[in-house]
């Protein structure tokens, strides 16, 4: 049964940073290209990143230059680091597999999401 589970979320500043992380079992996590997404009140899931598994990265350009995801296969981890973050960032973001079109590869196993506030 595939298992996701972010966290790292929080309340920041406009230019501060955060780190999230999401660990995926259940999931042949070596195989899958991975990816965030966010969701912010009263709009609907958006991609953010992916990567594949050749560690080929891919971003929304709303976040280009101020997001990198990464992965750590030995740990069933994908990471995002944000910085210069916006008030227009805040979400909740989730992490999933993803294909290449960026559509979820688990569209009926979503985690809770961690939210993530930006604010001053």
């Amino acid at each position: 049964q595939v298992r996701l589970v972010e966290s790292g979320g929080g309340f920041v500043q406009p230019g501060g940073s955060l780190r999230l992380s999401c660990v995926a079992s259940g999931v042949a996590f070596s195989t899958v290209p991975m990816a965030w997404y966010r969701q912010a009140p009263g709009k609907e899931r958006e991609f953010v990143a992916r990567i594949s598994r050749d560690l080929i990265k891919t971003y929304a350009d709303s976040v280009k230059g101020r997001f990198t995801i990464s992965r750590d296969g030995a740990e069933n981890t994908i990471y995002l680091q944000m910085y210069s973050l916006k008030p227009e960032d805040t979400a909740r973001y989730y992490c999933n597999g993803a294909f290449s079109d960026s559509s979820p590869y688990f569209p009926n196993n979503w985690g809770r999401g961690t939210q993530v506030t930006v604010s001053s």
